[in-house]
């Protein structure tokens, strides 16, 4: 908080682009405007400005949050008569933070995050305040931001902007600009409406992602090593940093330190003094003393004593409850807006206004009158400004307040009438004396007018009257001696010593002072001694010396105090906002590197206050690994990556999870898969790295090795097969497939909100061209033959039972210990390669699905397309039905097979979806509640009961997997009843 010098008057600098538009322009711009919304930064301030628009006559109405209400008013703007809404937000209505794979403390190595990719986001307190927000826009044509003007709430109101605009991109955006909540102020603000300061919002958005990269990168790293060395002390311990938290920090290690070396001397100095018949004067030695005892014995008659200067102006509040006491006074009406630098007045201010309010109180309010008979205020100019707002000053008059509140609101006062007011006026008598050529000087004052005094307390001048001494006479001194003396340590930093250090330096500023202060408490690096002076605790200490022994002065404020100065060059337009952030980041960025690589400094330095610690062996034991990119994720585009199921398993996931869910799920039969280092050429956007799959015996058609290296972009019709992968690609080019992934949905959803799950990985038969054509993968391993899931030979059986696939052979587990079943008159392997998942064993293929959706591939298709001419399995045309028990999918229509259920072949297919010719029943996700696989051999009550279908239940001469615990899974015997709910 900064106050205006006690004799400085006051003008205010607008800033060039501040410059209100002409009323003729705004009058266009407005032409058509019924309803405005208007956004204030806390409800308080939104509460007070509607009401002085208003004249007290607005409606209150309830937002989505409870704590933000809504202010209803008619107004005269710009000759146009519109409704104002005035709503508000509570400060910073979005925030930032690292995707969502980065924000685990244990998710990657902390030197990540000074690249890892941001997003600005709305915490789940405030999205009421958003969807107010949006739905107010609805029924707006203009928007008007009523934040406080500062860096801070300039971005606040972009916030606003960006969540407006999102809903009505043509909104007409305009900035109230005001340091006071008072009639004149509010209304002037609303005749001079400007444009939102975008560079000024920009330095924001530079010092706030700094802030996260910087701090999250240096709080994990000292955390999570600094618990695994010392956990008997710091298990439990959050060990932040903050480039400005730091060097707070390092102002109180320095005094301490300082206190620490200090050495005491003896010094020796001269005392004079003459007894006047008006009086004793003394008289001090001008070269103060001497640490030289022989030298001082030479001038033994020539000493004399420094004046001390009193001044002590401290309401003992401290500095967050101060800063917390005037923004509610502020938001009450009472006083200006708080978080300025300025201390010259705006020649347009009414300062006379202004103290005629004070005259009506007992205590300063004869004062108040007395600047006025005197001619009015008469206030000089001072020399500082931070362009934005005036200094802080008295609004209104207020006999209401108590406590603390009472006192600063008070002290305010006193300190603008003083301002006001005329200098106090004094006479100054200094007589200086020679002895042995050696000067003493004696000072007096006589106070002639005390003018501001009377109502300043908090300065102090006190009447010092000299006897009158004519030049060149001569006296005999009364007293010479030399006075013995030992030199004193500085005294421990006060809050106001050290909120003057850290305005001294650069580090923060007036609104954020307090706030590094109570961090430095909270993480106990510093405490506080019994008269309020600051003390660095063992961690502060530790962590100072630590970080100084590498060689890197972190708790200097050199580094931040660059920033600060680069953030206010952005302000002015003088710096590219990318340009700072990039600076900055690879500046903290190199020293992150060498500090972890120097980190034993570190704990060594503790050590010393915590004994030793805990030796650790690997780095990764702290750092996991971070997943390499394998692709863009096609819906999103960020990253997708391999990860590893809880339950064993591959699959790979978008970086953008859990508001991008796409992921692609690898069949259980990958035993091995790792990123390859080579990158594939034709698959866009690049790079798309190629993976090194490993597959189970058996899983495979018998000629195809298990070990191979192949692409997942779209180019590898292998590994689409394999997968049952769909890649929609662009315009044909010979060359260049466009990589685009879209995997069958149930292998591209996730479903779970906390882990992704994999969805059914059975895969639909290759049409006969593709299998024709498919290239042999390159091998990298042993060859394949037909096994079961156990490992073991399968055994060739024949279907005896009547049916279409009566005298049909295939395989099967000789054991009967797996599900595993492939037909034996499949596709010759030698013709160009077998279509992979023909040959693909149930167990792997089969697996029961842990979502919500089952996906069923493709076996043979007789449909002739979709829509009214769709064709079932049975070759007979299908019938459409509606779904219609409840979920998600009521209402959706859906064909059919004809036939009654007990004969139906299990066609189905959505009328909505768009499948191509030949393809009909093929690489579907059905929901699990769709359908349900009612054996035939099952009872009445047990068909009705029903079962969830799994694998290839419902497709004509394939078994039902699911029912082998009831018998139901049995040489030759099919199930092919598939009946919606």
């Amino acid at each position: 908080m900064i106050f205006p010098v006690v004799r400085y008057a006051l003008r205010w600098l607008r800033r060039p682009e501040d410059r209100a538009f002409s009323r003729a322009a705004m009058e266009v711009a407005l032409r058509g405007v019924r309803k405005v919304l208007c956004v204030a930064e806390k409800n308080d301030a939104a509460k007070g400005i509607a009401d002085l628009l208003s004249n007290g006559r607005m409606k209150r109405r309830e937002g989505l949050s409870k704590f933000n209400k809504i202010y209803e008013f008619d107004y005269h703007l710009y000759g146009q008569n519109v409704t104002m809404v005035m709503t508000s937000v509570s400060g910073h209505l979005l925030a930032h933070d690292f995707q969502m794979q980065f924000r685990k403390w244990q998710s990657c190595n902390p030197l990540v995050l000074f690249e890892a990719e941001i997003e600005k986001y709305c915490p789940e307190n405030f999205v009421d305040i958003k969807k107010t927000l949006e739905r107010e826009t609805r029924q707006c044509q203009a928007l008007v931001i009523w934040t406080d003007c500062d860096r801070e709430g300039e971005n606040i109101g972009f916030e606003i902007v960006h969540v407006c605009k999102a809903v009505k991109p043509n909104l007409q955006v305009l900035r109230a600009r005001f340091s006071e909540i008072t009639p004149h102020a509010v209304r002037t603000a609303c005749e001079n409406l400007t444009e939102p300061d975008q560079r000024v919002s920009d330095a924001v958005d530079v010092r706030q992602e700094l802030d996260l990269r910087i701090g999250a990168a240096f709080t994990r790293f000292q955390t999570l090593r600094l618990q695994r060395i010392f956990p008997e002390v710091l298990a439990e311990q959050l060990i932040s940093y903050g480039s400005c938290q730091f060097p707070t920090l390092g102002f109180v290690v320095e005094r301490f330190k300082a206190i620490q070396a200090f050495v005491p001397e003896i010094f020796h100095r001269i005392k004079v003094t003459h007894n006047h018949k008006d009086g004793i004067v003394e008289f001090n030695w001008k070269r103060h003393r001497l640490f030289n005892h022989t030298a001082c014995l030479v001038l033994y008659q020539l000493c004399m004593e420094e004046l001390e200067k009193l001044a002590s102006r401290k309401l003992r509040i401290n500095a967050k409850e101060t800063m917390r006491i005037a923004e509610k006074l502020y938001t009450q009406g009472y006083i200006s807006y708080p978080r300025t630098e300025t201390n010259i007045f705006p020649r347009d201010l009414n300062l006379t206004v202004l103290v005629e309010q004070q005259t009506p109180d007992p205590r300063w309010g004869a004062f108040a009158q007395s600047i006025l008979e005197r001619g009015g205020p008469t206030p000089r100019n001072g020399n500082k400004s931070d362009q934005a707002h005036p200094p802080i000053h008295p609004t209104k008059y207020t006999n209401s307040l108590q406590g603390d509140e009472q006192r600063l609101y008070e002290f305010i006062v006193r300190h603008f009438l003083a301002c006001c007011s005329q200098d106090a006026q004094g006479q100054e008598t200094t007589v200086e004396i020679d002895i042995a050529q050696e000067r003493f000087v004696a000072h007096g004052l006589m106070i002639l007018a005390r003018n501001y005094l009377d109502v300043y307390p908090y300065d102090h001048w006190s009447d010092k009257i000299l006897p009158v001494y004519e030049q060149g006479s001569r006296f005999q001194p009364s007293t010479v001696e030399m006075v013995d003396g030992e030199t004193s340590p500085p005294k421990l930093l006060t809050e106001a010593d050290l909120i003057a250090l850290m305005e001294k330096h650069g580090i923060g500023t007036d609104a954020t002072h307090a706030e590094h202060i109570e961090t430095i408490k909270a993480r106990m690096y510093v405490g506080l001694t019994p008269d309020k002076r600051f003390l660095p605790g063992h961690l502060g200490m530790g962590l100072v010396e630590g970080y100084d022994s590498m060689g890197y002065e972190m708790s200097k404020p050199d580094l931040r105090a660059e920033l600060e100065a680069d953030l206010k060059l952005i302000c002015d337009g003088k710096k590219d906002k990318f340009v700072v952030l990039r600076q900055q980041v690879q500046k903290y960025k190199q020293v992150f590197i060498e500090a972890v690589a120097k980190a034993k400094k570190l704990d060594e330095a503790l050590a010393q206050y915590f004994g030793n610690g805990t030796e650790l062996a690997q780095q990764e034991e702290i750092y996991p690994a971070m997943p390499e990119p394998i692709r863009k994720c096609p819906q999103c585009n960020k990253d997708m990556v391999l990860k590893t199921k809880k339950n064993g398993g591959f699959y790979l996931s978008c970086m953008g999870f859990p508001e991008c869910r796409s992921a692609v799920w690898l069949p259980d039969s990958v035993l091995e898969a790792s990123r390859d280092s080579s990158v594939c050429p034709v698959c866009q956007p690049h790079p798309v790295y190629r993976l090194k799959l490993k597959f189970k015996r058996g899983s495979l058609p018998p000629t195809m090795p298990l070990e191979f290296v192949c692409c997942i972009g779209g180019c590898d019709d292998t590994l689409r097969e394999i997968l049952d992968l769909r890649f929609s690609r662009g315009p044909p080019r010979a060359s260049q497939p466009s990589g685009r992934l879209q995997a069958n949905q149930s292998l591209n959803r996730m479903d779970n909100s906390q882990h992704p799950q994999p969805a059914d990985s059975r895969q639909t038969a290759p049409s006969k061209a593709l299998a024709q054509t498919l290239p042999p993968p390159t091998a990298t391993g042993e060859s394949n033959s037909v096994t079961c899931n156990c490992g073991q030979e399968a055994v060739l059986l024949t279907v005896r039972k009547e049916g279409p696939n009566q005298g049909r052979q295939f395989f099967k587990c000789n054991g009967g210990n797996c599900n595993f079943f492939l037909w034996a008159d499949s596709p010759n392997p030698g013709a160009g390669g077998p279509p992979a998942s023909a040959y693909r064993p149930l167990g792997a293929s089969l697996g029961r699905p842990p979502g919500p959706g089952i996906h069923l591939g493709g076996f043979g298709n007789p449909g002739d397309g979709s829509g009214s001419g769709t064709s079932c399995l049975c070759s007979q045309p299908s019938v459409t039905r509606t779904v219609q028990k409840d979920g998600p999918n009521k209402g959706r229509q859906f064909h059919t097979c004809a036939k009654p259920r007990e004969q139906q072949c299990g066609f189905f297919q959505w009328v909505d979806e768009n499948t191509a010719p030949g393809e009909a029943g093929r690489g579907m996700a059905i929901p699990a509640s769709v359908f349900r696989c009612l054996p035939q051999r099952l009872g009445t009550a047990e068909r009705r009961q029903g079962r969830v279908m799994v694998g290839l239940g419902g497709v004509p001469g394939l078994p039902c997997t699911y029912f082998s615990s009831l018998d139901h899974f049995q040489q030759g015997d099919n199930c092919t009843v598939l009946i919606p709910n």
